[in-house]
């Protein structure tokens, strides 16, 4: 899956470069395959509607206010994790590269938010790292139903990929990654409050540097 991720994300690269649409593609291509491959494997093994569990919520109230949590939460994640990482002596978190893009204009920032913060992470993250990781880890000799040691090795490769914002940056998401498992276990096991709370941050983050590069906040 790792290397359907990798491989796919580099054409688009090699015929639009690091413009706008080259990040873009890359990006929603590599989830994409990354996503099939996934699908694929979970169906032969019969654990798809378990480990994607995107059914309509038996309460949806309670599903909604699990995601308004978690949208708190991983904010109050975020401030806490600067002053901790500042604390540390480490660089601060730095996501400039991505908002390089996402202040180009109107247009970018709406496709930026639709297709990274919805599509890629809110949906794309959600179904790879606490529905399809969580559900091989915890599948594993040994690891078999054990929820936290499953958790915290999917939190931990869920902050890898993100060290390109620094190992602050990995330190956060991790920590973002680990309560992601217990929303998804506090809402048994359905991943829509996840997918609301992450796709919600992604975009009040893309939202706030948007409206920043327009002058409207400091």
């Amino acid at each position: 899956m790792a290397l359907a991720y990798f491989v796919a994300s580099i054409p688009p690269i090699l015929l639009f470069g690091k413009t706008n649409a080259g990040m873009l593609g890359s990006v929603v291509l590599s989830m994409v395959a990354a996503l099939v491959v996934a699908r694929f494997w979970l169906s032969r093994d019969g654990c798809l509607k378990h480990a994607w569990s995107l059914r309509p919520p038996e309460n949806i109230s309670r599903t909604l206010a699990l995601a308004a949590l978690g949208t708190g939460v991983i904010i109050a994640l975020f401030a806490v994790g600067a002053a901790v990482i500042d604390a540390l002596g480490l660089p601060p978190i730095d996501v400039s590269m991505v908002l390089a893009y996402v202040t180009q204009g109107p247009i970018s920032f709406m496709l930026w938010v639709v297709l990274v913060a919805w599509f890629a992470a809110g949906l794309g993250e959600e179904l790879l790292y606490r529905g399809f990781l969580l559900d091989r880890l915890m599948r594993l000799r040994g690891m078999r139903g054990r929820k936290w040691p499953a958790a915290i090795i999917q939190a931990a490769l869920f902050g890898l990929p993100h060290l390109y914002q620094g190992w602050g940056g990995v330190l956060v998401t991790a920590s973002i990654g680990l309560f992601l498992a217990w929303l998804r276990f506090a809402n048994r096991g359905n991943l829509w409050a996840c997918i609301l709370a992450h796709g919600a941050v992604d975009t009040i983050m893309l939202s706030l540097a948007y409206s920043q590069s327009l002058g409207w906040l400091r």
